[in-house]
């Protein structure tokens, strides 16, 4: 699927490769990328990458409440991508859970969570060292990572939990650079900064400060919406390090919290389910995801399974990211593998 125009030729004017960037993690001992195996060359054996680049950011526990009640006046980032970009405050998580690593692994494997019903199978969401999806699947699971990297294109994975070492696991040899740090002001310090020394093919970045206080005080407190606040300061500078990179920019969640709620795994509530998705960048027109994508249905207020037309979910990452990029949909995959999801009117 060729990059919308306006990407294509933002992409082409900068010019820029995305470098290939060392592995560095918390406690890791892995081999930077330029020691690893190149996963697609050329006939001449140069490797090659998609032109632009694509920045996912994933906002832990952010419900679409939270930034309805903030206003543009508390949260002027989130709500500049809702104005200036293509998005919607109705968008979906994955139908089985409302949880952090099953809706992060739809996320980048474009799969649903049921492994019978072909998902990729990680239905837990604590630290489980060793893991790897490909073992909760039972069967080799592609990514959005190993997608680009196939390509000739570099990954990036900045995450505030640790567990997320079970990405850089599964897909070793694809995540090039993978960094944890618990302190969100860090980690989005040092995202920015890398956008800046030269942005990767894909880069996802997950931050969790929302999700931290909604566990502690409840969904919508006054500690849980200051959370939000801070999150998206924090994220403007990111965000304009993605803008001066070429990188489209497409900001969604795994779950919210409803009102005064600390667990967010219920079926319920609606709050616990409906999150935003937003994209904004080079080739992305301003409006509603909805308005532009007849073939998805606006869920209103309910839950749809995945039979019939489908709402825009979190899940829609992957393979959104793929057709930016120019590249086909990622293996495997069942949430809009036709890659119909599209950002430009």
């Amino acid at each position: 699927m060729p990059l919308p125009r306006s990407l294509a030729s933002a992409a082409l004017a900068l010019a820029v490769l995305a470098p290939t960037v060392a592995a560095c993690s918390e406690g890791s001992d892995r081999p930077p990328a330029s020691a690893r195996p190149a996963a697609a060359t050329t006939r001449t054996g140069a490797a090659t990458a998609p032109p632009g680049h694509v920045l996912a950011i994933s906002v832990d526990g952010l419900g679409s409440a939270a930034i309805e009640q903030l206003g543009p006046d508390r949260s002027p980032t989130l709500h500049r991508l809702l104005a200036r970009g293509a998005g919607t405050l109705n968008a979906r998580t994955e139908v089985e859970q409302t949880v952090t690593l099953p809706n992060h692994a739809s996320m980048m494997t474009g799969r649903r969570i049921d492994a019978a019903r072909g998902g990729h199978g990680v239905t837990w969401d604590d630290d489980r060292r060793g893991t790897t999806v490909e073992e909760a699947a039972g069967h080799e699971v592609d990514s959005i990572f190993t997608t680009v990297h196939a390509a000739g294109g570099s990954t990036a994975l900045y995450t505030t939990k640790a567990k997320f070492g079970l990405y850089d696991r599964s897909w070793p040899t694809a995540v090039d650079l993978f960094r944890v740090r618990e302190n969100q002001r860090r980690l989005t310090a040092m995202a920015r900064a890398d956008l800046a020394d030269g942005a990767p093919t894909f880069t996802f970045l997950h931050v969790s400060l929302p999700d931290r206080f909604g566990h502690q005080y409840g969904g919508l407190s006054a500690e849980y919406l200051g959370a939000v606040e801070r999150t998206d300061a924090q994220l403007a500078s990111v965000v304009r390090a993605a803008r001066r990179a070429g990188a489209v920019v497409v900001l969604t969640a795994d779950h919210g919290f409803a009102s005064g709620v600390t667990d967010h795994s219920g079926r319920r509530d609606i709050e616990n389910y409906r999150i935003p998705f937003l994209v904004w960048g080079a080739g992305v027109d301003a409006g509603d995801l909805y308005a532009m994508n007849p073939d998805f249905a606006d869920p209103g207020t309910t839950r749809p399974s995945y039979a019939g037309r489908q709402p825009v979910r979190n899940g829609d990452v992957a393979n959104l990211a793929a057709s930016l990029l120019g590249l086909d949909a990622v293996p495997g995959s069942g949430i809009d593998a036709d890659q119909h999801l599209t950002v430009e009117n």
